[in-house]
């Protein structure tokens, strides 16, 4: 399944890199619902959290590091930031390539939605 996702690893589609590393791309989303709004994909193509497997763990935990990287790099990892990954279209999920949103910069408020 290749997706915009897919491209912009690939490099077919531009996108505003904040971090890469062998297994984990972060870029900027182009609807930001927050100061910061970083995308955060693993590279192997997983479309939603329920196609997960149990050898994934270790990659799932390099996107919650690369967060947490690119947290203290923007300057929110005092003031604070939210995690959020959508499942399936009732979630809010458009892109079928498995993603976590970080946003901060501003106050966030609960609950969501």
């Amino acid at each position: 399944m290749d997706t915009i996702f897919g491209k912009i690893i690939k490099r077919e589609i531009p996108a505003d890199i904040v971090y890469e590393d062998s297994d984990v791309l972060a870029f900027r989303d182009i609807d930001p619902k927050a100061p910061i709004h970083i995308l955060i994909i693993p590279k192997k193509p997983i479309p939603t959290i329920n196609d997960i497997e149990i050898e994934d763990a270790e990659l799932i935990g390099k996107i919650v590091i690369a967060a947490k990287k690119i947290a203290k790099e923007m300057g929110i990892d005092q003031s604070g930031y939210r995690l959020v990954m959508n499942c399936n279209k009732d979630a809010g999920q458009t892109v079928f390539h498995l993603h976590c949103h970080l946003l901060g910069g501003r106050q966030l408020l609960w609950p969501p939605g």
